[in-house]
């Protein structure tokens, strides 16, 4: 079975570029046997401690040495982000009708606030999920429950229940210590 000098050429650079060396050039990569056949065989070298491109970018990133910190030095602020929590929804909210598109958007728009706001508070090690419903207050009742997995000790929440003439928001910020 013959291959074409392309075919040869390209599985040298499939093989230089995964890592491997020919041992010979690509031009005497497969060897005649005596009867005017091509050997199918090749033999390789692999490099494993010459770095590539990959690498080089990983060795620039800092590398942090673990603390063996297993709590926080700094409590998370539940009073302060409740008053966050009551700004914000004040703000937007106070004299807004209900409108269902417009609602949906708000509650976009209210979490990034709030999520911003709560992260320039700067406490380390702290995970946030911020959570906003907002609903058409027409006499009905709603029940809003969440589960997670936490740390008791270390891991909190904060809420605030903002209702006006048209409208209920119920704002939530969960916050899980990061170890």
């Amino acid at each position: 079975m013959m291959m074409s000098d392309i075919a040869k050429d390209r599985t040298a650079h499939l093989l230089k570029k995964r890592g491997s060396v020919s041992s010979l050039s690509s031009h005497e990569f497969w060897r005649k046997e005596p009867r005017g056949r091509t050997k199918d065989s090749l033999s390789t070298v692999s490099y494993m401690d010459e770095p590539s491109q990959h690498e080089d970018a990983s060795h620039l990133a800092v590398q942090m040495e673990n603390t063996y910190q297993l709590g926080p030095t700094k409590h998370f602020p539940v009073v302060i982000v409740n008053h966050i929590l009551k700004d914000v929804l004040t703000n937007y909210l106070q004299e807004e009708k209900y409108e269902p598109e417009l609602c949906r958007q708000m509650t976009k728009t209210i979490s990034e606030v709030i999520k911003a706001q709560v992260k320039d508070l700067m406490i380390p090690r702290y995970k946030l999920i911020v959570m906003v419903h907002i609903g058409q207050l027409t006499g009905q009742s709603i029940l809003i429950g969440s589960r997670c997995l936490w740390d008791p000790k270390n891991d909190t929440f904060a809420s605030y229940i903002f209702r006006n003439s048209s409208l209920f928001a119920l704002a939530n910020v969960y916050t899980v210590y990061f170890e």
